[in-house]
């Protein structure tokens, strides 16, 4: 009597028969599905590698030319232009008898009324602002808003970078490896990069926060002048920095362009006879 099996092994059927004694083993290829998703992979490294070369070599050039043009936009305007109305305005000063400032200061309590044991205030309270909703600096949003984009296409690009290279670098082998260690430190200047990018956006999003941390103060006391001047110094220091992220943006771009250009030949074979430094 013959006795049949089956069992799958690396993308392969196996089948076993046993007939008496004997057993026969028959291996049936099933790998299509495998050998396709493999192809398609490759498909798409190389089309990536053809993509980001492209990249490297036109885009780079412009992104450096419109950035330059958007910080000389930037910084031919006065910082004065920066600063936006608080739409909170000072109370007039209350006197309750006679019309003249106490001579002492009174201890109010939480439901406002004098009590010489009761908690010294701790700011005005503030159920609505009077003047309504207290926008933000539409000057700066407007920039930040602008430059935002950039700032994830700097992002993009430089993985784009990081991960072409990787796709490149040959399998390890003993020896001539200045070709690799050239591929080695020009990723690492992307990763760098990519990394500055983030904390760019970072910097975006902490300016917000911290302004509205200082309207509250506002809103809390508002006869607190330097209060209002550190909203107005906050904001100045912001399009600085927003300045100085177009600078190291530009810089960064043309950096990459500078470095990958220089050693294109090492860096897409690595293990050609070339022995030229890294410039």
């Amino acid at each position: 009597m013959a006795a049949h099996s089956a069992t799958r092994t690396r993308g392969k059927l196996v089948k076993i028969e046993s007939t008496g004694h004997k057993v026969s083993v028959n291996i049936t290829d099933d790998c299509q599905a495998t050998q396709r998703a493999e192809f398609q992979v490759a498909e798409f490294i190389e089309n990536f590698k053809k993509q980001t070369e492209v990249l490297v070599t036109d885009v780079f050039p412009q992104k450096v030319l419109d950035i330059e043009d958007i910080y000389q936009k930037m910084i031919a305007e006065k910082l004065s232009d920066v600063h936006a109305d608080i739409n909170i305005p000072v109370p007039e000063p209350f006197y309750p008898e006679g019309g003249e400032p106490a001579t002492k200061k009174r201890k109010v309590g939480a439901n406002g009324s004098d009590s010489a044991s009761a908690a010294v205030p701790t700011g005005t309270p503030v159920l609505v602002f009077p003047g309504g909703q207290v926008r933000t600096n539409s000057y700066i949003h407007k920039w930040a808003e602008d430059v935002k984009p950039l700032i994830m296409d700097l992002m993009e690009h430089a993985n784009m970078v990081k991960m072409w290279i990787s796709f490149l670098i040959p399998k390890i082998e003993d020896g001539n490896n200045f070709g690799v260690s050239i591929q080695e430190d020009t990723m690492a200047e992307a990763r760098q990069v990519e990394t500055e990018s983030a904390t760019y956006l970072d910097q975006l999003s902490r300016y917000y926060i911290s302004r509205a941390k200082i309207i509250t103060k506002i809103a809390k006391y508002p006869h607190v002048e330097d209060y209002r001047q550190s909203i107005r110094e906050l904001d100045e220091k912001q399009i600085v920095c927003l300045r100085l992220t177009l600078c190291e943006m530009r810089n960064q771009y043309a950096s990459l362009h500078d470095i990958i250009h220089k050693n294109m030949d090492k860096i897409k074979k690595p293990r050609s006879g070339n022995s030229e430094n890294l410039y």
